[in-house]
C-alpha cells in the first residue's frame, strides 16, 4: 500500500517514512507541492481510479517552501482527486483546522504528535477508505487483497519476503502502469539503507519465479521500468 509524504522537514519526513515502512507501507516523498503534484497527476497515476489512485493516502504539511500546503489540498480536490488527505501540520489553531477539513481533508493532526495516535488514525483512515473500493485486485490468477494485503495465486496464498511483497504491491495498485526502478527504490529504501537502486532487479528476478504459472508476469520496459500484466499462454 502506497503513502505519499508530502512534508519538506528532512529529519520529520525521515521519521514519519521510517514508522510508516514498519508497518509495511511504501512510502514516497515530496519536499514542496509541485513534486506532490507531478507524482499525483503523472501520466500513470490517473491510470485507474481517477487521478492520484496510485496512493492509498497522502500525508500533507501545510508550510511548504513553493506555496501552502491549502492551495495543494483545493488543487487536488478540484481537479478530482479523491485519494484520502492527512494533514501533518504545527498549524494547530481551529481556524486552519477548519478550513482544512472544509477543503477536502480527511484527517488533520497538529505536530508534535504521539507515533502511536498517529499510527492508528492512519490505520482508520484507510480502513474507512477501503470500505467504498473493491478489496480484489487482479491480474490474470494473481490476486491481492487489499484489506489484508495478501498475494494469492489461484486461491493459495503466495509466500513472499517483505521486500518482494512491497515491489509486487507497488506494480500490482494498479496492474498495468509502468514504475521506474527509481520509484520503486525510493518507495522501498531510505538513505540509511547501503543499496543502490539495481537492487530492485534482483526482487525483480524473484518475483519472477514466484510468478511463473500465475497468469500475471512483470514486463522490463527497457529506459522506462517495469510493468505488472497478465501473461500470454
Amino acid at each position: 500500500m502506497r503513502v505519499l509524504l508530502v512534508e519538506d522537514h528532512d529529519e520529520l519526513a525521515t521519521w514519519v517514512m521510517q514508522a510508516l515502512r514498519a508497518l509495511h507501507f511504501t512510502v514516497e516523498r515530496a519536499a514542496d507541492a509541485a513534486s506532490a503534484e507531478s507524482l499525483l497527476f503523472s501520466t500513470h497515476a490517473g491510470s485507474a481510479g481517477g487521478a492520484g489512485s496510485d496512493y492509498a493516502l497522502v500525508l500533507l504539511d501545510l508550510t511548504l517552501p513553493d506555496r501552502d500546503g491549502l492551495d495543494l489540498l483545493a488543487r487536488l480536490r478540484a481537479r478530482g482527486c479523491r485519494v484520502p488527505v492527512m494533514i501533518l501540520t504545527a498549524r494547530g489553531e481551529v481556524g486552519d483546522r477548519v478550513k482544512g477539513l472544509d477543503l477536502g481533508a480527511d484527517d488533520y493532526m497538529a505536530k508534535p504528535f504521539d507515533l502511536a495516535e498517529f499510527e492508528a488514525r492512519v490505520k482508520a483512515l484507510l480502513r474507512r477508505a477501503r470500505q467504498t473500493e473493491a478489496p480484489l485486485v487482479v491480474c490474470g490468477g494473481l490476486g491481492f487483497d487489499t484489506v489484508s494485503r495478501h498475494f494469492q495465486v489461484g486461491g493459495v496464498p503466495l509466500a513472499l519476503t517483505p521486500r518482494e511483497h512491497a515491489v509486487l504491491e507497488i506494480l500490482m495498485t494498479p496492474p498495468g502502469k509502468t514504475v521506474s526502478k527509481d520509484r520503486i527504490y525510493a518507495s522501498i529504501f531510505t538513505l540509511a539503507d547501503d543499496t543502490q537502486p539495481d537492487v530492485i532487479e534482483v526482487y525483480v528476478h524473484r518475483l519472477r519465479r514466484k510468478l511463473d504459472g500465475s497468469g500475471a508476469a512483470i514486463v522490463t520496459l527497457r529506459g522506462l521500468g517495469y510493468v505488472l500484466e497478465p501473461s500470454v499462454g
